[in-house]
């Protein structure tokens, strides 16, 4: 079943679940963050990973070439058209053994050709959230940094998970800022 405000709220003050934690949405002149009804909007950080095709002809997400971004950090980021650009949330979430959360992109940049896309957050992953904004429009996109970008709702089931994020050791567990693709390597048998 879908969490409350009431539930995130209380999940929040009790186990830092978000951190910073904002109680109520803030909108006033920006695009909006905080909790709201049955969610809680997040923020984009202010540094950006952009995506070039100058340096490289081929997307491999087994041997992901770090030259296809340009590092870029400020109070808005410019999204090329028909691209996108990777970032991070300004908070760090800690997700119960119980809970999953599932991130969805904000109307206000839906309305304007942009997608945000985030993998779901699953049971006991900690970090903060490495974001997608892809700009579906032939014209540049304005991303504006500490602003609402996506909001995530929280799923809580009556049993918890047999294996979490943490006991599987995923490879994204305690990222702290905008990270690229990565792969395990093989482990050989005995």
């Amino acid at each position: 079943m879908i969490k409350s405000d009431r539930w995130i709220r209380e999940r929040c003050l009790q186990d830092r679940m978000i951190d910073p934690f904002v109680e109520r949405q803030d909108g006033g002149g920006k695009v909006s963050y905080g909790l709201s009804s049955y969610g809680y909007d997040i923020r984009v950080a202010d540094e950006y990973k952009i995506f070039t095709n100058a340096l490289s002809g081929l997307i491999d997400p087994k041997s992901f070439d770090p030259k296809s971004f340009v590092d870029h950090k400020g109070p808005v980021c410019v999204v090329p058209p028909n691209s996108f650009a990777l970032a991070r949330s300004v908070e760090t979430f800690r997700i119960p053994r119980s809970v999953l959360s599932i991130c969805l992109g904000k109307s206000t940049y839906a309305r304007c050709g942009i997608i945000v896309n985030v993998t779901p957050l699953e049971p006991e992953w900690e970090g903060v959230l490495t974001i997608e904004i892809s700009n579906t429009t032939p014209l540049p996109a304005k991303i504006y940094s500490d602003e609402g970008i996506a909001q995530l709702l929280f799923f809580e089931s009556d049993q918890v998970c047999s294996t979490s994020y943490k006991d599987r050791k995923g490879k994204y567990q305690s990222q702290t800022g905008v990270v690229l693709p990565r792969i395990l390597s093989e482990k050989k048998a005995c």
